[in-house]
C-alpha cells in the first residue's frame, strides 16, 4: 500500500457497512488516522476494536444537530481535528420512497432530514474544525439520480442527492480560499448491502448491469481508489467537482 495519506485524519460518516466502511478501512491502509462515525453504536464500536490506535468510533447521528457537534468537539479535544472527511451516511427508502404524487410526507422529510440536512450539519461542523486548522478536503458520496433522470420512482432519494450536489459545489466556492476542497463522487450501480435491497433478484441485476458500458457492477474498491485521490494531495487544484465512478453510464 503506497501511504498516500500518511499524517491525515479522516472521519467517514455511515462508516459501519457499506462503501464507508471500505473507504474508511482504505484510508487506513493508507496510513491515515480515521474517525468511523456511524450512529449505529454497537456495529461501529464492533468494527474498531481491533484496528489498533489508529482508528476510533465516534457515535453521531448526522440529522441531529446535537450529536453531530458533540461528536466533532470531541474529534477536536482529542487531537483528531479532520484534515479530510468522507459526508457519505445516507438513506434510500426502498419499497416507500415513490413518485410523487404516491410519496408519504414523512418518507419525504425522513429522506430530506438524513441525506440533504445530515450532509450540511456534517460540512458545517466539519468547516468549523477546519477553519481552525487551515484546510482540509471533503468528499461528498453523489448518486447519478442527483444529476438526471435515474430515479424515476425515487422521488425523496434523488431529490436529496441533488440538494447534496449543489450544496457541495456551493461549500467548495465559499471556502476554496480558506484551503477547504469539497468535491463528490458519483457512483453507480456498486456492490453494497444497500444496492442490493433495491435489485433483489438476478434478472433486475443483470438487467441493471447490462446498461453499463464497461459490463460489470462497481465495486467499493472502485469507488474507494477516487477518494484516497481527492483526500490525497495528489488533488490539490481539484475543489467543486465531481467524479463519476459509473463504468461509463455517464457517457450514454
Amino acid at each position: 500500500m503506497s501511504e498516500r495519506l500518511q499524517g491525515k485524519t479522516a472521519i467517514v460518516t455511515g462508516a459501519a457497512s457499506g462503501i464507508g466502511k471500505q473507504v474508511a478501512l482504505r484510508f487506513l491502509r493508507e496510513g491515515a488516522r480515521v474517525a468511523f462515525a456511524d450512529r449505529d453504536a454497537e456495529a461501529v464500536t464492533a468494527l474498531v476494536a481491533d484496528l489498533g490506535e489508529g482508528a476510533r468510533a465516534a457515535v453521531m447521528d448526522i440529522s441531529d444537530e446535537a450529536s453531530v457537534a458533540q461528536a466533532m468537539e470531541a474529534l477536536v479535544a482529542d487531537g483528531w481535528s479532520p484534515d479530510v472527511a468522507v459526508v457519505n451516511a445516507g438513506v434510500q427508502l426502498f419499497g416507500h420512497d415513490a413518485k410523487a404524487a404516491d410519496l408519504d410526507l414523512e418518507v419525504w422529510r425522513r429522506t430530506i432530514d438524513i441525506n440533504l440536512t445530515g450532509s450540511f450539519l456534517t460540512i458545517k461542523h466539519v468547516v468549523r474544525a477546519m477553519l481552525a486548522t487551515g484546510g482540509g478536503s471533503i468528499i461528498l458520496t453523489g448518486s447519478p439520480t442527483g444529476v438526471r433522470g435515474e430515479g424515476a420512482d425515487f422521488t425523496a432519494y434523488s431529490a436529496s442527492k441533488a440538494g447534496m450536489h449543489g450544496l457541495g459545489r456551493t461549500v467548495a466556492a465559499a471556502y476554496a480560499r480558506d484551503g477547504i476542497r469539497v468535491n463528490t463522487v458519483i457512483p453507480a450501480y456498486t456492490e453494497t448491502p444497500l444496492v442490493s435491497t433495491l435489485t433483489g433478484d438476478d434478472e433486475a441485476r443483470t438487467a441493471i448491469v447490462g446498461r453499463i458500458p464497461m459490463g460489470r457492477a462497481g465495486s467499493a474498491e472502485d469507488v474507494e481508489g477516487v477518494m484516497v485521490y481527492l483526500a490525497s494531495d495528489d488533488s490539490a487544484f481539484a475543489t467543486g467537482a465531481a467524479f463519476a465512478v459509473d463504468g461509463g453510464m455517464s457517457t450514454l
